[in-house]
């Protein structure tokens, strides 16, 4: 296993090179750094092809490396034990999955997030289990978070709630402990190991009154207090035809986005969802359609 050196400075991060880059996250040794450098200067070769060309490294760790370089954070495959693969904008930052996901990102910010107009929360909705709500919630707050914009994922996904084990963290507190009154707003952010300016808050401990609980003021107090310290809010829900919690949600975020799975969503489920929004005051800004 390749080790990093200890006596190797941490520089700031606008200064780092890759070598350096890539000794912290122990891909190269120092011998094999010099080894890399040498070659760079008697074939005038940038580092990473003469690193690739010594065969030390792959054009994942150079892509992996630039990436760290200008603050755009993601995981190597062989941290997927720390977030599910599921998360594939944390891994895969140039698949066309990750570009669709910064595509809709686009979207979403010339058309809704706006502190100007206090527009920094959304909440991902659908019909129906199984259409993958958990997933996009999870994939858009990464790409939100890669812009270098603090960026919250919250679980209001009483029901079944996952984001807990899509970045497999295991918080003293949640969502439910912030509706109930308890003032545990550190223990309940989790942030996400190398992906800095993402946190999660949790479901936490499922309540049995859910409805009760997204209805109380308590949680528009909580997104308030919420927008004050994050750019972007993106909000998991239950499904919006078996439960009316979607409704509140939506309501308290004010915009929500609809997800949809192909060959399964009915265009009649569609309409009742949209129907089910419209007395909660709540733009429905678009849908989604998952492959």
């Amino acid at each position: 296993m390749r080790m990093s050196v200890a006596t190797v400075p941490t520089l700031p991060r606008a200064s780092r090179t890759i070598g350096a880059i890539l000794m912290d996250a122990g891909l190269l040794s120092a011998e094999d750094a010099e080894q890399i450098l040498r070659l760079q200067r008697q074939n005038n070769l940038r580092f990473g092809e003469a690193a690739i060309r010594l065969g030390l490294l792959t054009e994942a760790d150079i892509q992996y490396a630039l990436a760290r370089q200008f603050d755009y954070a993601y995981l190597r495959m062989s941290d997927r034990r720390a977030v599910s693969e599921e998360v594939v904008a944390a891994y895969q930052p140039f698949s066309a999955q990750t570009e669709q996901m910064r595509a809709i990102r686009g979207q979403l910010m010339l058309r809704w997030f706006d502190l100007s107009e206090q527009r920094q929360t959304l909440a991902v909705i659908g019909s129906q289990r199984g259409e993958g709500r958990s997933w996009l919630a999870a994939n858009l707050a990464v790409v939100f978070a890669q812009l270098g914009e603090r960026t919250l994922l919250i679980d209001a996904n009483f029901r079944n709630p996952r984001q807990h084990e899509l970045f497999s963290l295991k918080p003293e507190a949640g969502l439910a402990d912030l509706l109930r009154g308890r003032d545990v707003y550190d223990e309940a952010l989790t942030a996400v190991p190398s992906l800095e300016h993402l946190r999660v808050l949790c479901a936490g401990a499922v309540p049995a009154n859910p409805q009760e609980l997204l209805s109380r003021a308590s949680f528009i107090y909580v997104l308030k207090t919420m927008a004050d310290k994050y750019r972007s809010i993106v909000i998991d829900t239950p499904p919006a035809l078996a439960f009316a919690d979607a409704q509140i949600v939506s309501a308290r975020a004010q915009g929500c986005l609809l997800v949809t799975k192909r060959h399964r969503t009915r265009l009649i489920d569609v309409d009742e969802v949209k129907a089910r929004l419209e007395p909660t005051g709540a733009q429905l800004l678009g849908a989604v359609i998952n492959e």
